[in-house]
This record gives structure tokens, sequence and C-alpha cells, in this order.
């Protein structure tokens, strides 16, 4: 979650929404997602909203401590409970990412969850995942989270190499997320993803070609694969402009990409969304999915965003301040804004390109269309589902997934 909030609308002291957001609600899906704002380490190319012992020390006092947390949580949860009223959806997803959600006790993260089963129900496939670091798990805990309802987990791998996971500051030792993948399948998750970077300052073709082999050889159903955006305001982008490291270029990440296809389609993952590979369809992130396709979810924590009926809002950022505000009785959110339907047509387009099935060409307007037209004969967009009305990218087309989607928005 990145750490800058926008501005907008204030938000009601109780969190109402228009009545126009929840009409129709329960023909929507609805996900949960729990940020927990905690890390050991800040690592050096990390922008989201988490905070170390030490940056929180002195700033938040009790409200802000990780003992109390999830009583915290789970009075949002009460809060969603009334702001959505007697709205009969079973909550579909629940995704606990961070931070490091497993700083927290494993005991903590199933009181979370079961808070939303009680205020809400869970529907009887609901797919519940937790981030988690491979340090900060062992077969005890994970046991503890299959036991407490918890069917699907990600872990944060990053890379197989040593002096490539040092540049990121990441302090998990090779060979860790591979032995999590194993005890996270005993303890009998149903779904496991490791999370790997690419275009890390001094990796090479090689290292990301171990990374994964690594990676598969562990044995996940699903593989999300991300470029390195170097942030400003980050350690690592100070190391890169006093000279330190060097900038990875557009084109590495271009070669790195096309290694992941061709590795992860020859060991049986099919892309699914542009950074994401599944064994199955049953191995997609469904709560992913919810963001891609706009349904409803409720983002709890600080800085947490959240969507219903297309109003979306945001939570204040300090872990103090968010915790100070329900300890009110007040919502934490910071602010929000209305989408008009033409926002929510431009947001289809920007995130359902991305997708394997692609976006529907009625989507598009005439300068819309007759870009598509013109991305069709680039190689860009796929013939036979655009013959069908959708624009799908191609392999060519999601290496430039970015520009595609500026072109079919007008």
């Amino acid at each position: 979650m990145p750490s800058a909030l926008p501005d907008g609308e204030p938000v009601p002291a109780d969190g109402a929404l228009p009545a126009s957001a929840l009409a129709g609600a329960a023909d929507r899906p609805l996900g949960f997602y729990l940020h927990v704002p905690y890390c050991a380490t800040r690592c050096g190319y990390c922008d989201f909203n988490t905070y170390t012992a030490t940056e929180l020390r002195g700033t938040g006092g009790v409200l802000a401590s990780r003992d109390n947390y999830a009583d915290t949580l789970t009075d949002e949860i009460r809060l969603a409970r009334k702001v959505l009223g007697d709205d009969p959806r079973e909550v579909r997803t629940v995704f606990v990412g961070g931070g490091t959600p497993t700083l927290l006790a494993a005991g903590d993260l199933v009181r979370m969850l079961q808070a939303i089963r009680d205020e809400f129900g869970l529907a009887p496939d609901a797919e519940i995942t937790t981030e988690a670091n491979p340090e900060s798990v062992d077969p005890a805990y994970l046991a503890t989270l299959r036991e407490g309802g918890f069917n699907r987990i990600s872990l944060g791998m990053q890379s197989a190499e040593q002096h490539v996971l040092k540049i990121l500051d990441r302090t998990h030792t090779p060979g860790r997320p591979e032995a999590c993948v194993a005890e996270a399948r005993a303890a009998g998750f149903d779904h496991v993803n490791l999370d790997l970077i690419y275009g890390t300052p001094g990796e090479s073709d090689d290292d990301w070609r171990a990374s994964l082999d690594a990676a598969l050889g562990a044995g996940p159903d699903h593989v999300s694969a991300y470029a390195l955006i170097v942030e400003e305001g980050t350690q690592l982008a100070r190391r890169i402009r006093r000279g330190e490291v060097p900038m990875t270029d557009d084109d590495v990440h271009a070669d790195r990409y096309l290694i992941a296809e061709e590795t992860l389609s020859a060991a049986g993952f099919d892309w699914y969304e542009v950074s994401n590979w599944a064994t199955s369809d049953a191995g997609r992130c469904l709560h992913n999915e919810l963001y891609w396709r706009g349904a409803d979810w409720w983002g709890a924590g600080p800085g947490a965003h959240s969507h219903v009926g297309g109003v979306r809002w945001w939570n204040v950022k300090h872990p103090g301040a968010y915790a100070g505000a329900l300890a009110a009785g007040k919502s934490p959110g910071a602010g929000r804004e209305i989408l008009t339907d033409e926002d929510r047509r431009v947001e289809r387009i920007l995130l359902e390109l991305r997708l394997r099935e692609g976006v529907p060409l009625s989507l598009l307007r005439e300068t819309g269309l007759t870009a598509s037209r013109r991305a069709l004969s680039e190689g860009l967009l796929q013939e036979a589902p655009y013959g069908e009305g959708r624009a799908v990218l191609t392999l060519r087309g999601r290496l430039l997934a970015d520009a595609v989607v500026r072109d079919l928005v007008d």
C-alpha cells in the first residue's frame, strides 16, 4: 500500500455512505483488506505505509501498539458492519497485508478473521490470504493460521540470490522461502504464492533465472513477478542518486519479463494478469481480482483504501491517529471521492486490460477504438478476441501495457 494519500472530500464522522453506494450491493462481491502496518526493518525499496518499532516510538503511545492492534482493527470491522447496514452479502475474500502481518501473533490474525466472520459471515468457498515474510513464520504459526480459517498464503521471496537480497535490504536467507512453501503445504494451505522482484541493481539474467527456478522448485501454484520501481524518498533511490548502485533500464525489465513468461509457461503456469501467473483458475488470487474488476472491498487499517458502489475512501496514515479515531467512536477515514460514470469507465479500461480476459471494446470511445485498431495492427492486441469484441494484450502488448492503456482511454 503506497504511503501517499490523495486529496478528497471529508469522510463523515460515522463513516456513512451515500445511498447510491449501497444500491444493488447484494449483487456485488464483497472483500476485506486488513492492513498491518508493522515491519521489523524497512526494506530499502519500500514506499508502503509501514512502521518499525523505532519509527513508532514516542509518536503513537499505547494506541499504536502491536499488542492491541487486533482489537483496534476489530473496531473498524464493527464500524463496517454499521456503515454497510443490513447488507446480506457474505464476505468472498479476505486479504491480510502490510507491512509484515506475521509480526503479529498468529492468534491475532485469526481473531481479526473471526471478527469478519462474526459481523458478516464468510462465503463457504471464501479465499482467506495473508502475506508473510519467510523469517516470521514457522510450522506451528502456519498450523494456527490454517486451523483458524486461512487457506492461502503469499510469501515474499523477491530473489534467491544473496547479493540481490542485500541490495533490497531483505532480511531472509536464500532457501528459506522455499522451505516455507513446504511448511505451508504441510499445514494444509490450499494455495501458496511466491512474490518475486526483477530488475534490482546488480541482478543479472542468470540471477533472475536462478530465482525463477528456485521458486518453481518449491512448488507454489501462484507466482507474482514485479519490476522493481524505485520510489522517491526511499533508501534505494538515495543510493542510486549517490551513484552507489546503478539504475536498471526499461530494456532490462522487458528482457526479465520475457524470461519470466518463458520459464513460468514451460512449468505449467499461465498468466492471468500482467504480473501474475497461476497453475489453474483455482490458483488465481480472487481478492486482487476484486480490485481489478471494480468490485466492493473494505480496507481496514492505517492508510487502507476502500471502495463500495462507486465511492472510494482512505484512512488516516499513522497507526496512532487511526487508533485514536476509532477509540473516540469515529471513522478513521481521511478523505473520499465519489466516482463519476466516466471515472469508472476509465478505471475499468486501466485495470481490466491487464487481465487475460481483456476489456470489452464497447467501453472505448471513438478515439480509443481507433487506437485499438492501431494496436491490433502493431501486434499489441490479440486478433481472435478482438473479432469477438474484446481487447486482449499479446505478449508484446504486455510489455507495453501502460502505453496501450494510455492510448485506449483517449
